[in-house]
């Protein structure tokens, strides 16, 4: 067990602070690690050095700041097995998609070390003679970056490694239950070569971290927000961002809608609706959260889909599982108020029970010891409709709705009504169909004939309405997240050039009509 406290020069955590244990929630009695949670005047603190160190930070070349990250993404592969080992550890996601995780580092690492030698400006047309205009990109200052725990390594460098790219410096403020996964890639960071101060890792509980980072933003410390988590968070933390006229970058919940067409491959809807609903324990934002099946299949879809989840492999992650625990004990309850939300007119679907694996509440093939760990029973409710709690209600665990509907523009209207515009997926043969329902969904992310889930690292990544305020991480787009365009007016015409008043102007004559033959009155030879 490890004693983990916020890493600001070798500072302790400083006033405020106390204690958290960080347990595996496939055993509750292994405690990874016992966190010193910082108060707010730590997390400020934090900023004062991460300001004092973006200076010196932002005039190293960017092509020297992509090789930093070439260094990051080579430490991470070279320490890849030994992360994902304890990722699962600290939040129990299964060895596969743990690995999977850590790739993604590396994967956002590849991409981003070139960038460094194309953060280009660009050369304009002057309208003026003698004179040049530019724009070039520049790093914003400092960036508050606060994680959540379901990613707790791929989403945090979707944050950092573009805005260490960028010239930034970061505060990072990862999820408590995530906190040893946090100062192993912090200790990453160091070693491959980012200089102290540049990134400063900052452990804290919500309201600590809320009140400190409204101290930074009113001592002007802090120049940009990042944050994944709750809506209800980022409402908060987009009008604090607003009192200081900042645009944080926002990447929220959201009910993930799956359509299932007339035409669908019904198997491989199957499946997406699978791995959609119930990888990670349904602990993804981009999870699904209702299945809109057409009338004509609603009743075969329904069939196979509860018969695939009845039989899925659950239980301890380093077996072979499908999904292992629950990511921490704050986790059970909020789960088990969501099975609260299932009516009358729905239908639990499935031969498991409901709830938490229990030995009074077994689940057949389940691998493992239930009491050790936070594991729960897949739910799968029909009968979802508009009006519903759990239509409109962002179901974070392994729980997946099911409704109908009799055309597509009925389905479209389904798929936008909660107000949420994370991801979508869309399950037919007809292209004309899917570009239908491309052009009326919300969402910022469209999966045809695939899941919900799942991100490359060169694609932008990003909800609106509920699930966002339109910003984006990933590929090309997230460096508008992170830097500010300057332009730069160069006149050397030993004049004083005055835009639009002495721009030269090209006369017409406005008393030019075509002849009724459709031919221009002759002027000379014509030509």
């Amino acid at each position: 067990m490890q004693t983990l406290s916020s890493l600001l020069a070798g500072k302790p955590a400083g006033p405020g602070a106390r204690t958290y244990a960080s347990v595996n929630p496939a055993d509750l009695d292994d405690v990874v690690a016992t966190v010193e949670l910082a108060g707010p005047e730590t997390f400020a603190e934090a900023c004062r050095q991460a300001r004092e160190a973006s200076r010196r930070w932002a005039a190293t070349p960017a092509p020297v700041r992509g090789q930093v990250i070439a260094n990051i993404g080579r430490l991470v592969g070279a320490n890849k097995r030994a992360l994902a080992a304890l990722l699962t550890r600290e939040i129990g996601k299964p060895a596969g998609e743990a690995l999977g995780e850590i790739q993604e580092i590396i994967d956002t690492c590849d991409f981003f070390l070139g960038e460094g030698r194309r953060l280009y400006g660009q050369t304009v047309p002057s309208e003026m003679p003698d004179k040049e205009l530019y724009t070039y990109r520049k790093p914003l200052g400092v960036a508050a970056v606060i994680t959540a725990a379901n990613f707790p390594a791929a989403v945090p460098s979707w944050y950092i490694v573009p805005a260490l790219l960028c010239g930034n410096t970061v505060v990072w403020k990862p999820a408590e239950p995530a906190a040893a996964v946090a100062d192993a890639l912090a200790q990453i960071f160091a070693h491959a070569g980012v200089p102290a101060g540049v990134v400063q890792l900052v452990h804290a509980d919500g309201p600590a971290t809320f009140e400190g980072l409204s101290r930074a933003l009113e001592q002007g410390l802090v120049d940009k927000v990042g944050f994944t988590g709750s809506t209800e968070v980022g409402r908060r933390i987009s009008a604090l961002c607003g009192e200081h006229l900042q645009s944080p970058c926002l990447e929220l919940g959201g009910k993930n809608p799956m359509v299932v067409e007339p035409d669908a491959d019904l198997d491989l809807a199957v499946r997406g609706a699978v791995f959609s609903g119930f990888a990670t324990a349904g602990q993804r934002c981009t999870s699904l959260g209702t299945v809109w099946v057409h009338d004509s299949l609603h009743d075969e879809f329904l069939c196979r889909f509860a018969d695939a989840v009845s039989a899925l492999p659950i239980g301890e992650p380093n077996a072979e599982v499908f999904y292992g625990p629950l990511i921490e004990p704050r986790y059970l309850p909020r789960f088990e108020s969501y099975l609260g939300l299932v009516e009358r007119h729905h239908k639990l679907h499935g031969s498991t029970g409901t709830g938490r694996i229990t030995a009074d509440n077994p689940r057949a093939g389940f691998t493992g010891d239930p009491a050790a760990g936070l594991y729960c029973h897949p739910a799968v409710v029909s009968g979802i409709r508009p009006g519903d709690a759990l239509y409109s209600t962002e179901t974070f665990g392994p729980l997946v709705g099911l409704g109908r509907y009799g055309s597509l523009d009925e389905a479209i209207e389904l798929a936008n009504g909660h107000g949420y515009g994370l991801s979508a997926a869309i399950y037919t043969r007809d292209v004309a169909a899917a570009h239908r329902f491309r052009r009326g969904c919300r969402a910022g992310m469209i999966s045809v004939n695939n899941s919900t889930v799942g991100a490359e690292a060169h694609l932008p990544f990003g909800g609106n309405g509920l699930s966002g305020n339109g910003s984006r991480q990933s590929g090309q787009w997230v460096i508008d997240q992170f830097t500010s365009w300057q332009s730069v007016n160069w006149d050397y015409s030993g004049v004083l050039q005055r835009a639009q008043m002495d721009v030269a102007e090209v006369t017409v004559d406005l008393g030019f009509t075509l002849p009724e033959a459709g031919r221009p009155t002759p002027a000379g030879n014509g030509r």
